[in-house]
């Protein structure tokens, strides 16, 4: 059964950092495709960041040059690395990811989702 655990959500000022973390298993992580996406309250879910097993990213430009998405497949993890937070970063945090291993920023695709973390930042 593929599950997906997201963490290292926090409250945080303007201008700090935060690293979620999401953690796979069960399926083999040799050709993958994770995303992050987020929902603000009142407002629909809206795609962050993606990568796949060959190391390519992708970025909404909402988040570019202050994020990055990185992968340990050793540890079967997927990282974003927050940088300069805004109020606006404010969400629910989800990761997920697809069977077929083509990264793709519309969340419509992706067939397995953790279970979110909450990211709040303070102005």
């Amino acid at each position: 059964e593929v599950q997906l655990q997201a963490s290292g959500g926090g409250l945080v000022q303007a201008g700090g950092s935060l690293r979620l973390s999401c953690a796979a298993s069960g399926f083999t992580f040799r050709n993958y495709a994770i995303a992050w996406f987020r929902q603000a309250p009142g407002k629909g879910r809206e795609g962050v960041s993606c990568i796949d097993s060959d190391g390519s990213t992708y970025y909404e430009d909402a988040v570019k040059g202050r994020f990055i998405i990185s992968s340990d497949n050793t540890k079967k993890t997927v990282y974003l690395q927050m940088n300069s937070l805004k109020p606006e970063d404010t969400a629910v945090y989800y990761c997920a990811t697809k069977e077929d291993g083509l990264p793709s920023p519309a969340q419509s695709v992706y067939d397995y989702w953790g279970q979110g973390t909450q990211v709040t930042v303070s102005s």
